[in-house]
């Protein structure tokens, strides 16, 4: 039972991408608990008014037919924010990018929706917080034993070592799923399928550019994020010029420069 004085809000959103300014909300919820531990709830699916990159359709499963019919968000903003009314905020990883882009959504229809005296709780940090992801933590929880000098590279090296070698004793055989519940190949003693979990779906090392389903390379980032890098180079040349003059890695450039010669390649 959760010791409350005001009603706390969980709320949840899937959106259109992770740029706070320019994506939308394609569907939010709330759940409500009140002091006196009564639940009530409140959802739906939003229009966004922009397409959905079918890259975030494949996280999600919301596509532009499924919401088509639906509300925008200026018609449910009102609303929403009464639901809101009073109470606290509480998420999964909500502070950094849910709560900006909730206020973003509700000052874009100029729906006043101040967060100055609302507590926010974030189950993430606290989960991170009390179960740390660093080496030293992974070595005590799958070795069983303290890492005695941590930030030493030969022995932080070591330390992994052990820990792979343990995570594949434990997890060998287990299946995982990915963001939408499919099944993946279970975990082995394969440094292929260890590559595939490890890099997936990443066309470059800084993840400017990702593969889709298909294997098509996407962008990841900026004015064309969620379009397929041929066709970007074909409308926009300039954009290449732009990225090989840029402050970006030179793995970037050479994996842009890959795609580039081999749409010259297909005329």
């Amino acid at each position: 039972m959760l010791n409350l004085t005001k009603p706390l809000a969980f709320f949840d959103l899937e959106t259109t991408g992770t740029n706070v300014s320019s994506d939308r909300i394609v569907e939010i919820a709330v759940v409500k608990v009140m002091p006196n531990q009564e639940i009530s709830t409140k959802s739906s699916r939003i229009n966004p008014t922009i397409p959905i990159p079918i890259e975030s359709s494949m996280i999600h499963g919301i596509y532009d037919k499924d919401v088509a019919e639906c509300p925008t968000f200026a018609e449910v903003a009102h609303t929403f924010a009464q639901f809101l009314q009073g109470c606290d905020l509480a998420g999964f990883n909500h502070i950094k990018f849910d709560i900006p882009l909730l206020m973003e959504e509700f000052n874009r229809v100029s729906v006043d929706f101040d967060i100055n005296n609302r507590k926010l709780v974030d189950a993430q940090k606290i989960f991170h917080m009390m179960e740390p992801r660093t080496l030293s933590a992974a070595y005590k929880f799958y070795c069983e034993k303290e890492l005695e000098g941590a930030h030493n590279a030969e022995k932080d090296t070591m330390a992994t070592y052990e820990v792979l070698k343990a995570q594949i004793s434990k997890y060998e055989g287990r299946k995982l799923k990915d963001a939408k519940g499919n099944e993946t190949e279970p975990i082995k003693n394969d440094m292929n399928i260890l590559h595939n979990l490890s890099f997936d779906k990443l066309v470059d090392l800084a993840g400017r550019m990702v593969f889709n389903e298909k294997k098509e390379e996407l962008f990841n980032f900026g004015k064309y994020k969620g379009q397929k890098v041929e066709d970007v180079l074909k409308k926009d040349p300039a954009y290449y010029d732009w990225m090989m003059n840029g402050d970006f890695a030179i793995d970037t450039k050479k994996k842009m420069t890959e795609i580039k010669l081999r749409g010259f390649n297909k005329k």
